[in-house]
């Protein structure tokens, strides 16, 4: 996702008057430049900065609407829409067959060890930002039997 794909959405929800959209997008926004600041990296946000806050973004939603009491529907609903705008920019991630394949051609060494810690430790810079880490410890689990 780039950037600036994110700065044009913005206007756009500014100019649709989409106030939930835009109060979405300006908090992501604002939650990138900070960590680019952070990195020392004001002036040049990488696309990888971009997905790695959408997601750790995403996933906050996520607990967000898990925590909420039942009873305060009108935050939950607040935090689903939220959601539901961030969604729109996080990567695609691998389903169970792209992980499989990639684990069978890149590392059929390490998995005939059936050490699930060494399997793990191998394959996770792999797929960081591009698969659902509880989806690869179960696969994992499921080539250690």
């Amino acid at each position: 996702m780039k950037f600036d794909d994110l700065r044009k959405d913005l206007v756009t929800a500014m100019k649709e008057k989409n106030k939930e959209k835009r109060e979405a997008i300006s908090s992501l926004i604002g939650a990138i430049k900070k960590v680019a600041i952070d990195e020392g990296n004001r002036d040049n946000i990488s696309d990888e900065l971009v997905d790695k806050i959408v997601l750790k973004e995403l996933k906050a939603y996520k607990e967000q609407i898990d925590t909420c009491p039942a009873d305060r529907t009108e935050l939950l609903e607040e935090y689903k829409k939220r959601e539901s705008y961030v969604k729109v920019y996080a990567p695609a991630m691998l389903d169970k067959d792209g992980i499989l394949k990639i684990i069978n051609e890149k590392f059929s060494e390490v998995v005939a060890s059936k050490n699930k810690g060494q399997i793990m430790k191998t394959v996770m810079p792999e797929f960081k930002g591009k698969a659902d880490g509880k989806l690869i410890n179960q696969i994992v689990e499921e080539l250690c039997k």
